[in-house]
């Protein structure tokens, strides 16, 4: 029984480092006046999240403590603990004109609303 479980772990083990790898899932939704960007991120509470945006890279980190004693008797995890994503924004943002409208954490979902800077102006054509 001691092998099935150190294999159950390991394959556990593997498995979260490819969902941090990939997660968190996000959304964007961009219109005439914002970019809109949705994050899942269950299980964290809103003080464990940290976002900066850096141009238009947006970087997302989130750290939750790990229970010692459930560590213990734990048989399988997949879930992370640590998300470090950065994400390069479909949205031109010049150096320090870097801002998020909103950032709103509510059932595992992170909302942003960044506003979209306009690029250029119309010309007429005479």
């Amino acid at each position: 029984m001691g092998l099935v479980k150190e294999v159950i772990k390991e394959i556990g083990n593997k498995s979260r480092e490819f969902y941090e790898f990939v997660l968190p899932p996000i959304d964007m939704y961009l219109n005439d006046d914002n970019l809109k960007v949705v994050i899942d991120i269950p299980g964290f509470s809103k003080k464990d999240i940290k976002l900066t945006l850096c141009g238009d890279i947006l970087s997302i980190q989130a750290c939750k403590e790990v229970d010692e004693k459930e560590s213990e008797s734990l048989i399988s995890k997949q879930r992370p603990n640590i998300i470090d994503k950065k994400i390069r924004l479909p949205i031109d943002i010049k150096q320090g004109e870097e801002k998020i409208d909103s950032a709103k954490y509510e059932d595992g979902v992170l909302t942003l609303v960044i506003p979209v800077t306009k690029k250029g102006k119309d010309i007429s054509i005479e």
